[in-house]
C-alpha cells in the first residue's frame, strides 16, 4: 500500500472544517486591515531564497527541497511566502499602485525538509501577511496586532509577544563585528555550520541549536547595546505604539528570527503549554528584501503563521471551534416516482442556497432516518405516493419534532425558516 510521504499528511472530512475556519477568520480579519489576497507559485526560481531568505541560513542549507527541471533550472519549492510575495510585488510593479502602503496577505503550502513532529510537518500551510512601502513605525504595531486579535478571536489565551530590534544596516555591522571579536577565540568549540558562519553571518551562530548550551552564547554581545540613535528611537516608537494598544509584550534582546532578512523589529507570539514548540507566529520588518530580489530601496514588514500550530494550540487549550457540520436538510423519497420528485426538489433546495442531501444506497425509511440524524439535518423532507399526488411533502422539524404538509412551491421558504435563513 502507498502511504503519504513522512512528514505530509492527510487533511480528512471532520477536520477540514476546522481549517477553513481559521483559514476563513484570517480572511476576515485581513479584510478588515485592508489586507488584499496573493497567490504566487508553490515553486520558484532557487535564486530568489539564497538571495532573500540568506544562504547562511537553515532554511536555505539544510531544509530547501530543490530540483532541476527539465530545462536545467535549479526551482525551490517555497519555505516560507515573504520572498515571493516581495518577488511579485517587485515583478508586477505594485510600487506604482496608488494606493500605499501596498498590504497583501496569502495562505499557502510552504515546505521545508526537517524532522517532523507536532505542530511542525515537512508540507505545513502558512498563513502570513506583508506591508511593503512604509518607514512608520505604527505599521509595526499594527502587524503585531493583526496577528493578536485573530488569535483573541479564536478563542487562544495565555499568549505573549517577545519583541527585539534588529537595528538598521550600520547597527547590524557594530553588532556584527562585536560577535566576531567575541567569538574567534573560542570558535573551535562551536560546531562546523557556527564554524563556517563566523566570517558570513556571525548573527546566525545565535540561532544554531547545537551549541545554544554554550557559555559563550550566554556572555555573546545583544543587538540593543549597539543600536545607533536612529534605531533606538525607532524601536521606541514600536513600543509606544503597542502600549497604546494595550498589548503586552516583553522585550528580548537574544531574539534573532532565523531569516536574514530583518532588520530593525523582529517580534515572536508565544503560546503557553503548547510543549516543545512555543512559537505560533513570527515576525519582522525587512527593509532591505525589495531591494536584495531586484527591486528599489523599499521598506517592508510581515509576519507568518503555520495553520498547523494555531490547530495545535487550540487543542491543547481545549478550545472547541463553533463548526458546522453535515447538512441543514435530508430528503426522503418513498417509491420510484416519489424519489424522482425527492431528486428534481433536492436540487431546488440547493438552488436556495441550503445545504442538503438524500440517500443513494437504496436504504429502507428507517435507515434514511438514521442517516438523517447522522448529518445533524435541521429539517427532513418526505415524500410518498400520497405527498405527491397532493403535489406537497411532509417536513419534519428535527429540533422540535413537528411535521407538517408544505405544497413544493412554499417548500424551499419553509425549510429555510427552520434552518433560520
Amino acid at each position: 500500500m502507498i502511504q503519504v510521504p513522512r512528514g505530509t499528511a492527510d487533511v480528512l472530512p471532520g477536520e477540514i472544517e476546522l481549517w477553513q475556519y481559521i483559514e476563513n477568520a484570517a480572511r476576515d480579519i485581513c479584510r478588515r486591515y485592508n489586507y488584499a489576497e496573493i497567490r504566487t507559485p508553490v515553486f520558484e526560481h532557487t535564486e530568489l531564497f539564497q538571495r532573500g531568505v540568506g544562504e547562511t541560513t537553515d532554511i536555505v542549507e539544510k531544509e530547501m527541497y530543490t530540483f532541476t527541471d527539465r530545462g536545467d533550472r535549479s526551482l525551490t519549492l517555497r519555505p516560507e511566502g515573504t520572498a515571493s510575495t516581495v518577488r511579485s510585488y517587485v515583478e508586477n510593479k505594485m510600487f506604482g499602485l496608488a494606493n500605499q502602503p501596498v498590504k497583501l496577505y496569502y495562505i499557502g503550502q510552504m515546505f521545508r525538509y526537517e524532522r517532523p513532529q507536532a505542530g511542525r510537518m515537512r508540507q505545513f500551510t502558512q498563513f502570513g501577511v506583508e506591508a511593503i512601502g512604509s518607514h512608520d513605525p505604527a505599521i509595526d504595531a499594527e502587524t503585531i496586532a493583526l496577528a493578536m486579535r485573530l488569535y483573541e478571536e479564536l478563542g487562544l489565551k495565555n499568549l505573549h509577544v517577545e519583541l527585539n530590534s534588529l537595528g538598521d544596516a550600520e547597527s547590524r555591522q557594530a553588532h556584527r563585528d562585536a560577535l566576531v571579536k567575541h567569538f574567534t577565540p573560542h570558535i573551535a568549540e562551536f560546531c562546523a555550520d557556527c564554524q563556517s558562519r563566523l566570517a558570513r553571518n556571525p548573527l546566525r551562530i545565535l540561532d544554531c541549536k547545537k551549541d545554544a548550551g554554550n557559555e559563550l552564547m550566554k556572555t555573546a554581545p545583544v543587538i540593543l547595546d549597539y543600536l545607533n540613535e536612529e534605531s533606538s528611537t525607532y524601536f521606541e516608537k514600536v513600543k509606544q505604539h503597542l502600549d497604546n494598544l494595550g498589548i503586552a509584550y516583553n522585550v528580548n534582546p537574544n531574539l534573532v528570527r532565523g531569516l536574514d532578512y530583518y532588520t530593525h523589529t523582529a517580534f515572536e507570539i508565544m503560546e503557553h503549554g503548547i510543549g516543545a514548540v512555543s512559537t505560533i507566529c513570527g515576525g519582522g520588518r525587512y527593509n532591505g528584501l525589495v531591494e536584495q530580489v531586484g527591486g528599489n530601496d523599499m521598506p517592508g514588514i510581515g509576519f507568518a503563521m503555520s495553520i498547523e500550530r494555531v490547530l495545535l494550540a487550540l487543542k491543547t487549550q481545549g478550545i472547541e471551534l463553533p463548526i458546522q457540520q453535515g447538512v441543514e436538510c435530508f430528503v426522503i423519497g418513498m417509491g420510484d416516482e416519489a424519489e424522482s420528485k425527492a431528486f428534481q426538489l433536492l436540487d431546488q433546495l440547493r438552488a436556495g442556497g441550503l445545504s442538503a442531501d438524500k440517500d443513494f444506497m437504496g436504504r429502507k425509511m428507517k435507515a434514511q432516518l438514521k442517516a438523517a440524524d447522522r448529518l445533524q439535518a435541521k429539517a427532513v423532507v418526505i415524500i410518498g405516493e400520497d405527498e405527491l399526488a397532493r403535489k406537497a411533502a411532509m417536513v419534519k422539524n428535527m429540533a422540535s419534532g413537528e411535521q407538517q404538509e408544505v405544497p413544493f412551491d412554499a417548500l424551499i421558504a419553509h425549510v429555510q425558516k427552520i434552518c433560520g435563513k
